[in-house]
């Protein structure tokens, strides 16, 4: 689902302060944060405030700073803020974010599109045409999932939205080249192959959440869009919008990806979604709004690499 890239150049700032936004950002490790992911640092007696954004099973799943929240809902309230991720959308429906509900969100990596919380159908004839075309089936791709696992390292082997796979392992043990070899034999088969954390994705090459994003900028006109992302499954949305961030942790941190219009941040774990959060919202800050852009701390990074060498 390649899609037409949302912008062929990447403008200066003051150039995306006038334009039509659609702020695009991936949620987990990005915006939100599980317990394990928060990154707290410090001593304990100066830790933020946290915000619980998601429940699980009755329980406090996913957090945000109340500082990110507060900026987050004024965002929300001023751009069209798209939600962006991996997440089904059973799973995408337990966050509540701060601010008015968005009116799109993209879930299953690009795979549906809801509007005002309702799934596209024509999107989904698109997605389904497209993976049918270009991919090897989901059936194939499973099966071999399940065969060259080992139950030693294996905990949980799921689909998602009858779209793609992953499985959930115990990362100490799983063995070094296994991703490696599973890329390798996916590649050929049109799916692309991503760790993240415990988790083990295996998408359909086509299925990218730039996809979807051109999609929403296309019903929307907006021009300019702006987006964040830590996994390589974010590679082809950073890549696409015409300014990025992308927090100092997750793949694309621990692999050295960059390009050029997309800030390395040195922050991890929540505070990084913070300044994520503060960085969108300098961006889309427009003249005579009373607030001037301020720089966010990092310069943007190296050179850009091939959408497909970085995957999604």
């Amino acid at each position: 689902m390649s899609g037409r890239p949302l912008a062929h150049h990447h403008p200066p700032l003051e150039a995306l302060r006038a334009a039509p936004l659609l702020v695009a950002s991936d949620l987990d490790r990005t915006l939100i944060h599980s317990a394990p992911a928060l990154g707290l640092a410090m001593p304990d007696a100066e830790a933020p405030r946290l915000l619980c954004v998601e429940t699980y099973e009755r329980k406090p799943l996913s957090y945000m700073t109340e500082t990110a929240a507060g900026l987050l809902a004024e965002l929300a309230g001023s751009t069209t803020f798209v939600p962006t991720t991996t997440r089904t959308r059973e799973q995408y429906r337990r966050i509540h974010l701060p601010g008015p509900a968005p009116e799109f969100a993209i879930c299953a990596n690009g795979g549906q599109l809801l509007v005002r919380g309702e799934s596209d159908r024509d999107w989904q004839r698109t997605v389904a045409e497209r993976l049918a075309s270009h991919c090897a089936p989901l059936e194939e791709i499973r099966t071999h999932l399940v065969r060259t696992a080992d139950p030693a390292w294996l905990l949980k082997e799921r689909t998602a939205e009858d779209l793609f796979a992953y499985l959930v392992v115990e990362r100490p043990l799983l063995p070094d080249t296994w991703v490696k070899d599973l890329a390798g034999w996916a590649g050929e088969r049109g799916w692309t192959v991503s760790l993240q954390g415990r988790k083990i994705y295996a998408v359909p090459r086509p299925l990218t959440k730039s996809a979807a994003v051109a999609e929403v900028a296309r019903r929307t006109g907006a021009s300019v869009v702006l987006a964040a992302g830590d996994s390589l499954l974010d590679a082809d949305l950073l890549l696409a919008a015409d300014r990025g961030w992308r927090p100092g942790h997750g793949e694309l941190a621990d692999t050295g990806w960059h390009a050029p219009h997309v800030t390395a941040l040195d922050e991890r774990g929540v505070a990084a979604g913070e300044e994520i959060t503060r960085a969108f919202l300098h961006a889309a800050a427009a003249p005579g709004h009373g607030r001037s852009p301020a720089p966010n701390g990092s310069g943007a990074a190296g050179s850009a690499v091939d959408a497909s060498a970085a995957g999604g």
